[in-house]
């Protein structure tokens, strides 16, 4: 992990948390995921090879099990065009819909 993957994270989480958090119910957990993953990407007229970005966002009872929260396509699509535009270094955006099990609700 370096500072630069560090503040990458953290915009992308400040904007996967600032759009959720706007919904009526938002789920039980959410953050954003930097997998460590690069991905090509084009901005203007070059290639890219920039950092994937995963959100995670499950709705639990009791956090022995969780299920993904099926977050609308509208929101997941502002989510992705933010960190894309808004995030240098984050050219790629994923949601995770793992649920629990097989998955944990966090990454490691």
């Amino acid at each position: 992990m370096t500072e630069e993957k560090l503040q990458i994270l953290r915009e992308a989480d400040a904007i996967v948390c600032e759009e959720i958090g706007k919904m009526k119910n938002p789920p039980s957990q959410y953050f954003a995921v930097l997998p460590g993953v690069r991905s090509v990407g084009v901005a203007g007229d070059e290639r890219r090879y920039d950092e994937v970005i995963a959100v995670r966002a499950v709705e639990t009872t009791d956090f022995m099990t969780a299920e993904y929260s099926p977050l609308s396509h509208a929101l997941l699509g502002r989510i992705s065009a933010r960190i894309s535009n808004e995030v240098p270094g984050a050219g790629r955006v994923v949601y995770d819909i793992s649920g629990k099990p097989p998955a944990t609700v966090e990454w490691e």
